[in-house]
């Protein structure tokens, strides 16, 4: 197992630091978030396997969906990813630093005045309005700089790119030469739903025009758009939560490995009476004499309230010494209480992990008990637990 002796890129306050001691460090966290670098390797290389003979790229945006840029972005490099798609400028940043060959795409656009912040760090951005892509001709023109622009054509999402009638537009200088454009791409609105009927109209959209980009790349697909099959794949797919694990084929079983394993440490174990309520509100009572385990972590941890129990309602899972425990009460702050009773009496004790991702409880599980997907549980994980990483090839790691 590798530990990350650099965590500049993580956002994370129990990231160990390199001058921690890392036995000591998590022995103190109250929680261990692992992340299985070789499983992301392996999924991207399914990913590309599934997508050939288009190129596989990374999207790395958010903290590599809450896993961390830069070792996530050095793990793929090495593996063979060439290209990356971050969101932001200071996410491109990262990313450079990460992986210096490679080509890196910033999503949400040209920002105004920022020219010089692109060309810096050779990175491209994805232009959908022609304002924006005006700004940029104009850098281009003052400055010489000819590192390259994605044109995001919108075929059906309504969220960011030029209209047809605008891609139309700019045809003629496409076909004049000289044009800089290096990716036409677009973006699914419901690729996850196998036979939803915006799928096969964003597919003609983006097939006619992306055909008068003569010479250019074109990239439709994102992770579930790679398997609606081969007249989606184009050029170029542009997966990112499935790299993580996440399932992009929801109508059917999984074919990604899991990435994240999360545990937390029990603060203390309890009894308590039949008849006596757990958590804010007392919205969940004993139904007979009960064990609970109190565990360190909660919404600020990113582990919704949602997923509480009360009287009416199971909530989520966790295990605990391999067994599933549902949750008691109200999920707090910092703490959650777990009904441990059916555990043999010292299978629980103060100061031990349990899990709350790992052991057959996924992500996609956790996100229906959240009501939400699992980007956001992903991107939600707090920053307080500590960060391991597992296999990869990480510079200056300690193992």
């Amino acid at each position: 197992m590798n530990i990350l002796s650099d965590p500049k890129s993580i956002p994370a306050g129990g990231s160990l630091a390199p001058e921690a001691d890392p036995a000591a460090t998590l022995a103190s966290a109250t929680g261990v978030l692992t992340v299985d670098l070789d499983a992301i390797v392996a999924n991207w290389r399914k990913l590309e396997k599934t997508a050939v003979p288009a190129e596989c790229a990374g999207v790395i945006k958010a903290n590599a969906y809450g896993c961390g840029l830069d070792p996530v972005a050095r793990a793929l490099a090495a593996a063979g990813c060439k290209t990356f798609f971050v969101a932001t400028l200071d996410e491109a940043r990262a990313a450079r630093a990460a992986v210096p060959q490679a080509a890196i795409y910033v999503l949400d656009g040209f920002f105004q005045n920022c020219g010089d912040a692109y060309a810096r760090i050779d990175a491209k951005p994805v232009i959908g309005d022609l304002s924006e892509l005006a700004e940029w001709d104009l850098f281009c023109r003052r400055t010489g700089w000819s590192g390259g622009a994605a044109v995001h054509i919108d075929t059906g999402m309504n969220r960011l790119g030029l209209t047809i009638a605008e891609a139309q537009s700019i045809v003629p200088r496409i076909n004049a030469g000289d044009h800089g454009i290096a990716l036409v791409m677009s973006h699914l609105a419901c690729a996850e739903m196998l036979n939803h009927p915006l799928n096969a109209r964003q597919l003609a959209s983006f097939r006619e025009i992306a055909g008068l980009f003569s010479g250019v790349p074109a990239s439709l697909s994102n992770s579930s758009g790679i398997f609606l099959g081969p007249p989606f794949q184009f050029d170029l797919v542009r997966p990112g939560a499935s790299l993580y694990g996440v399932n992009p084929t929801p109508e059917a079983d999984n074919p990604m490995q899991p990435v994240v394993d999360l545990k937390v440490r029990i603060v203390q174990t309890r009894n308590i009476e039949r008849g006596e309520s757990v958590g804010y509100g007392g919205t969940w009572t004993a139904r007979r004499p009960t064990r609970l385990a109190i565990i360190s972590a909660g919404y600020a941890d990113g582990y919704f309230r949602a997923a509480s129990a009360n009287d009416g309602t199971r909530g989520a899972e966790v295990v605990v010494a391999g067994k599933r425990c549902p949750i008691a009460g109200r999920i707090s702050m910092d703490l959650i209480a777990i009904d441990i009773t059916e555990l043999e009496k010292n299978a629980a004790r103060r100061g031990q992990m349990v899990t709350l991702i790992g052991e057959g409880l996924t992500v996609d599980e956790l996100a229906h008990h959240f009501g939400t997907i699992g980007y956001e549980v992903l991107t939600s994980m707090g920053s307080r637990y500590a960060r391991i990483y597992k296999g990869g090839a990480i510079e200056g790691a300690a193992g």
